[in-house]
């Protein structure tokens, strides 16, 4: 089925020339309406040196009035174009300035063809090889460098050939097969629509050209896949929705639904009005099976000759978006498609130096780094090589506290430990070692500035607990650094995975039926956000010692604060490190309070 779309994304730096370009190709291919047009001859950027009546290209794709004040392009702006065969053009303009790389890296992530400009005035920039490294990434077929206002150079082909080669340089370390050089003015309209007559000595295709010859490359595998997007349910009914990608499902097919591996088949395929024999690729299908076997919405329905491994670890490359750096052991939400799940980034193997190509060693990524990570999910997912299929090979991470998107990252391979591991079930469960010990197995959080009282209060409830004949231990943050955790320091990243660790021995001591106090700093919201999420409802309670810093600087019982205030202790919290308040702990404390109060509090939420 030939696709009657094609994805156009135009990247480079700020001011190469993209939206010009665009709206030229726009107007010459008679693609905008003309009052639209007419329009353009009477707005006026700041500092514009477009002449009264001309037509102001660029104003046809900004469109946000924030652009025209800054003269540069904020978000993606999408326009559409008919070409010569039939066929649809989808035009992304992304924008140039570093600051929105993230919104660039979406639009590839689409994309058939990028086409990336460079200023012939000011040559290879740093953001143009960032744009290169990300279409890599990003498995785009395509690449036009348009080495745009020749005209500005008096069309001079030493200077074509001197930025061709830089980026032919760039290009050895990338895997993009298909790349073209086009010389062209789009103020000109030099190589957009119509050959030049100012470049003699340049024989290849119009930009416009280039792109209406590109053909999609022949799929060697062509088995269908479908990723659930919704359950639908009504009397007597109940199907599985989603879209087709690649092959076809036809009535009667064996199919296998991932991770579940439950085997079914294809009893009736139903679109929006009709019933049909067969689904193609892009069809918007509801699927009935025999059996109604278990799934759920983000599970993947493939033929049943697939061999598809869910696994739960994954090497992967991400774009990093956000202001606040990508820390390992930090638990984020990975979003594929319609599947969401806590992940966290064990392992940072290197980021990406865009100017170079080299892999460096790293802690953590900075926002618009690119960076080679390991993560591991909380549950398994069916996802492929980015590579072998964009559609179920990509991903985001979401902060899960915000809600905002914070990377964007390509599957490179499962890892296999991520198969090979099994849970291992046992008759004797978390509830009958509870019930043998006549108690309600549970995790008591404690957190709060050092000298703030936790591991007072603490020890408080463990005497008053073992009085009680009940079983209870306690973690202390400082005595797991003595052990468990000793090879890690006080930074944010060393912080998270602290957390994360105690979080998980806790989760085996409430396993065990315990009553598990931790008194741990932990001054991040989404790490102990993250801890808390490893348990059952009501089994993680968050207890917020809340102690003034003057009071704290006083106790000082281990005389870190005097350490701190001397500059010799980098990264204290308090002082050289922030402490985020828990926005809604289940027991809130005054740590200056009388501790057989506050202990009688802390007894009152667990008996």
């Amino acid at each position: 089925m030939e696709r009657s779309i094609i994805r156009l994304l135009t990247c480079g730096s700020v001011d190469d020339g993209k939206s010009t370009l665009i709206g030229r190709l726009l107007v010459e291919t008679d693609s905008i309406p003309h009052d639209t047009i007419d329009s353009t001859r009477n707005i006026r950027r700041s500092g514009s040196t477009i002449a009264a009546g001309e037509i102001d290209f660029s104003l046809l794709t900004d469109g946000l009035e924030a652009e025209r004040e800054q003269g540069i392009t904020i978000d993606v702006a999408y326009r559409s174009m008919s070409l010569l065969d039939g066929k649809r053009l989808i035009i992304s303009d992304a924008p140039g300035h570093e600051q929105y790389t993230r919104n660039m890296a979406v639009a590839a992530s689409r994309a058939d063809i990028a086409l990336v400009l460079v200023d012939a005035t000011k040559g290879v920039r740093t953001q143009t090889l960032r744009h290169l490294t990300i279409c890599s990434l990003m498995g785009i077929s395509r690449v036009i460098v348009a080495i745009n206002k020749l005209d500005a150079m008096e069309y001079s082909q030493s200077v074509f050939e001197e930025i061709r080669s830089h980026v032919q340089t760039a290009l050895t370390r990338m895997h993009l097969d298909d790349v073209l050089f086009i010389p062209l003015s789009a103020l000109a309209g030099d190589n957009v629509v119509q050959g030049s007559t100012h470049m003699n000595w340049y024989r290849g295709q119009t930009l416009l050209e280039s792109i209406q010859e590109w053909r999609p490359a022949e799929l060697a595998d062509a088995s269908p896949r479908m990723r659930i997007q919704l359950i639908s349910r009504a009397d007597n009914f109940r199907g599985v929705s989603g879209t087709v990608h690649r092959g076809s499902f036809t009535v009667g097919d064996e199919i296998k639904i991932f991770p579940s591996n439950q085997a079914a088949k294809i009893a009736k395929i139903i679109t929006y009005k009709e019933e049909i024999q067969t689904a193609h690729d892009s069809d918007a299908v509801t699927l009935l099976l025999e059996p109604e076997v278990d799934a759920t919405r983000g599970d993947l329905i493939a033929a049943a000759s697939e061999e598809l491994h869910p696994s739960d670890r994954f090497n992967a490359e991400i774009v990093w978006l956000h202001e606040d750096p990508l820390i390992h052991s930090r638990s984020y939400l990975l979003i594929a498609g319609t599947s969401q799940t806590p992940a966290t980034v064990t392992r940072i193997r290197h980021k990406i130096d865009v100017n170079t190509g080299s892999q460096n060693p790293a802690s953590n990524l900075g926002v618009n780094e690119i960076g080679s990570v390991e993560i591991a999910t909380d549950a398994p997912l069916t996802l492929l090589p980015y590579l072998q299929s964009r559609e179920f090979g990509n991903f985001i991470l979401v902060d899960r506290l915000t809600f905002r998107t914070v990377g964007a990252g390509m599957i490179r391979h499962s890892l296999r430990r991520g198969e090979n591991v099994v849970l291992q079930k046992y008759e004797v469960n978390k509830s009958a070692r509870a019930v043998q010990k006549n108690q309600r197995a549970q995790v008591i959080w404690l957190t709060g500035l050092s000298g703030s009282g936790k591991s007072t209060i603490a020890n408080g409830v463990e005497k008053r607990l073992h009085a009680l004949g009940m079983h209870a231990y306690v973690l202390d943050g400082d005595n797991l650094r003595m052990g468990l955790n000793s090879d890690l320091g006080f930074t944010p990243e060393d912080r998270a995975e602290n957390v994360r660790r105690i979080s998980e021995v806790a989760k085996v001591l409430v396993d065990a039926g315990l009553i598990v106090l931790v008194a741990v700093i932990s001054p991040f919201e989404t790490d102990r956000q993250r801890a808390k999420s490893l348990f059952d409802e009501g089994e993680f309670l968050e207890v917020f010692v809340d102690t003034p810093v003057e009071v704290c600087v006083d106790r000082d019982p281990k005389g870190l604060y005097k350490k701190a205030n001397k500059g010799e202790i980098p990264n204290f919290t308090g002082i050289g490190q922030g402490y985020e308040t828990p926005k809604n702990p289940d027991l809130h404390l005054k740590g200056d309070a009388d501790l057989d109060e506050n202990v009688t509090k802390v007894l009152g939420v667990i008996i």
